[in-house]
C-alpha cells in the first residue's frame, strides 16, 4: 500500500466540522480508497480535489454560503461530490428520493429551496417533466454527458481548481436535509448542522467499531439517512464501497462481497433473505465479513436466527429515525452470540438492543410522564446527534422536539436489563423493506378512485418484505347498496382481483412503487369507533 506523504498543515478547518475530517484524510491517506462506486475508484486525496473544484464551480455560478445544491440521483461519484462540496464550501446538500413521484419529487425539490440541482443518469425524464413546476431551480447539471438543457457536471467543474476554497466554516453551520415522511405523508426535511452529523458519526464508529483498515459496503441510497452511515467510515479513514445499483440485487453484492474483500456490511431484512440463498447457492468466500449490520425494518426472529448459524455471531442491530440521526440503540455482536443458551436467554433477540452511548431514551404516556419499567409508551429521545429541526417548519418542529426530546412516535418498552421492545408504531407508519410508508398518503390515493368509497391501509407480516402494503377498502357501489349484476357473482373473485390489480395501477401513477399496495381485498364496511376512528387493529386481527 502507497505509503502517506503527509505535508500541510491540520488545523486548516475548525474542529466539527466536515471539511476538517475531508482534509484530514487528504493529508494522511492520500492514496488510500476513499470511495469505490461502480467503475470509480476514488482516493481521499482525488475525492477532496473533487469537492474543491465543485465548490469553485458552484460558487461561480452563484452559489453562497448557506444555499441549498438539490440532488436526484441513484449512487454515483457525483452524489459523493455533492457531499463532499457541502463539507467544503458551507453548502446544504439535499438528496431526493429517485423512486418518488412527480408530484412527490416537486413538493421536495420546491421545499428545499434548491438553486442547483444536480441530476443522475436516468433521472433526466422524471427531472424534465417537473421542471416547469420548479420555481428555485435556476440551474441544472446533468451526470450524463449529453442532456439537452442541462450542464454536463465535467464541463461545470472543468476549468476550476482543485485547491482549498476560502471560506468560513462553522461547526454549527447547516449541512444536509435529509427527507422523510411526516405523519399525513407529507415529506418534512429534518435538518443536520455539521456538528449534529459529526456526532451521529461518532456513534457509528463507536457502535460498529470501524477503524481504518474497514472496508464497508453500501446497498442502501444515499439519499437514505442510512446512507449518512459512509460518514462514520469517512471519520475513521476507512474505505466505503457503494454498489450503484438501482434495486438491490444479491449475487451482484455476493460477488462484490468477495472482490472487494468487505469487512462490514449493512442491509435490512429482506435482504439478509437474498444473501441467505445467494450464499448457499453461489457460495463466495466471505471470510473477511466481521459485521452485518441489521436496520431500518424489524428482523424476524428466525431469519435472524437462520443468519447467526449461517455466518455466526457478526451481526449488529441499530434502531433509529431520521430525525434522530438515526441511532436510537444498538444491539452488538457479543450479544448476538445467544443460540446455545436456553430459550428464555434468546428472547434478547427480539429486542433493537440498548440505548447507544450518548443517547438517552425515555418511555412516556400521552402527558409526557416516564412509564413505569415494562409498561408501553412513546419512544423518546434526547442526543446531540438529534436533527436541528425541519426545514423551514418551526410549528412541526416544536411538535416533534418538546423540551429537547424528539418524540418519535414509535412505541416501546424497557426490560429490566435496559433492552428496548419495539410493540407498535404510535402513527401507523408501514416499514416494508427498509422503507418507511404512511397509510394515510395511501389512503388518500385510493379515495381518489371513482370505485371506491372508503380505503384503511395497514402493514401485514411478509416473508420477504417483513411487513407488505395491505389495502382495505369500501366500494362505492357496496355503499350505496347497489345490487349486484345478474351474470357476475359466479365471477366475482375474478372481478374483485381484477380491480385489486387496477387500483394497484392507480396508486402507481402517484405514489412510489414501495407505497403501492401490494394486496388488496374488499369488505362492507370499515370497523370504527364511537367517533368514527378507523379501527386498524381490528383490520390487522382479521389476518
Amino acid at each position: 500500500m502507497p505509503q502517506s506523504s503527509f505535508q500541510g498543515s491540520l488545523d486548516r478547518y475548525p474542529l466539527g466540522a466536515f471539511a476538517d475530517i475531508m482534509y484530514r484524510n487528504s493529508l494522511l491517506y492520500p492514496e488510500k480508497e476513499a470511495f469505490v462506486c461502480g467503475p470509480d475508484r476514488v482516493t481521499f486525496a482525488h475525492f477532496n480535489a473533487r469537492a474543491n473544484r465543485l465548490v469553485h464551480a458552484l460558487r461561480a455560478l452563484g452559489l453562497a454560503k448557506g444555499e441549498t445544491i438539490g440532488v436526484v440521483s441513484w449512487n454515483c461519484v457525483e452524489v459523493l461530490d455533492a457531499y463532499g462540496a457541502a463539507m467544503k464550501g458551507g453548502f446544504i446538500v439535499a438528496p431526493m428520493n429517485t423512486r418518488l413521484r412527480e408530484d412527490e419529487l416537486t413538493h421536495v425539490v420546491d421545499d428545499s429551496a434548491a438553486r442547483v440541482l444536480v441530476v443522475g443518469v436516468g433521472c433526466e425524464e422524471v427531472v424534465e417533466r417537473i421542471r416547469p413546476r420548479l420555481k428555485h431551480v435556476e440551474h441544472y447539471v446533468s451526470c450524463a454527458p449529453d442532456v439537452a438543457d442541462m450542464t454536463p457536471y465535467g464541463d461545470l467543474v472543468a476549468g476550476h481548481a482543485d485547491t482549498e476554497p476560502d471560506g468560513d466554516i462553522d461547526e454549527d453551520d447547516p449541512f444536509l436535509i435529509i427527507y422523510t415522511s411526516g405523519t399525513t405523508g407529507s415529506p418534512k426535511g429534518a435538518l443536520y448542522s455539521h456538528r449534529r452529523k459529526m456526532e451521529d458519526a461518532k456513534l457509528w464508529a463507536l457502535n460498529l467499531t470501524a477503524e481504518p483498515r474497514d472496508r464497508a459496503m453500501l446497498v442502501q441510497p444515499l439519499f437514505h439517512i442510512a446512507g449518512t452511515i459512509i460518514l462514520a467510515f469517512m471519520y475513521v479513514g476507512a474505505t466505503h464501497v457503494i454498489l450503484a445499483n438501482r434495486s438491490f440485487d444479491a449475487e451482484t453484492t455476493a460477488r462484490a462481497l468477495e472482490s472487494e474483500k468487505i469487512t462490514f456490511l449493512q442491509i435490512v431484512p429482506t435482504q439478509l433473505v437474498s444473501i441467505l440463498d445467494t450464499a448457499e447457492t453461489m457460495r463466495p468466500d466471505l471470510s473477511a465479513l466481521t459485521r452485518i449490520l441489521y436496520a431500518a425494518s424489524p428482523m424476524p426472529v428466525d431469519l435472524l436466527r437462520r443468519g447467526l448459524e449461517k455466518f455466526g455471531p457478526i451481526f449488529v442491530q441499530s434502531y433509529g429515525q431520521s430525525e434522530a440521526g438515526p441511532n436510537i440503540t444498538s444491539f452488538p455482536r457479543a450479544e448476538h452470540d445467544v443460540l446455545d443458551l436456553p430459550p428464555e436467554r434468546q428472547e434478547v433477540l427480539r429486542s433493537a438492543g440498548r440505548p447507544c452511548v450518548g443517547v438517552q431514551v425515555r418511555i412516556v404516556d400521552e402527558e409526557r410522564r416516564e412509564v413505569p419499567l415494562g409498561e408501553t409508551g412513546e419512544i423518546t429521545v434526547r442526543s446531540k446527534s438529534l436533527m436541528v429541526g425541519y426545514w423551514r417548519q418551526p410549528e412541526a418542529t416544536a411538535e416533534a422536539i418538546v423540551d429537547g426530546w424528539l418524540h418519535t412516535g414509535d412505541m416501546g418498552r424497557f426490560d429490566s436489563e435496559g433492552y428496548l421492545y419495539l410493540v407498535d408504531r404510535k402513527k401507523d407508519m408501514i416499514v416494508t423493506g427498509g422503507e418507511n410508508v404512511y397509510p394515510y398518503e395511501v389512503e388518500q390515493i385510493l379515495c381518489r378512485h371513482p370505485a371506491v368509497r372508503e380505503a384503511a391501509v395497514i402493514g401485514l407480516p411478509d416473508a420477504y418484505w417483513v411487513e407488505k402494503v395491505h389495502a382495505v377498502v369500501v366500494l362505492e357501489a357496496v355503499a350505496a347498496g347497489l345490487p349486484t349484476p345478474p351474470g357476475e357473482a359466479e365471477d366475482a373473485a375474478a372481478a374483485d382481483a381484477a380491480l385489486a390489480e387496477e387500483l394497484r395501477l392507480f396508486c402507481r401513477q402517484h405514489l412510489a412503487g414501495y407505497k403501492v399496495p401490494k394486496t388488496v381485498e374488499f369488505i362492507d364496511t370499515l370497523p370504527r369507533t364511537a367517533t368514527g376512528k378507523v379501527l386498524r387493529r381490528e383490520l390487522r386481527a382479521r389476518h
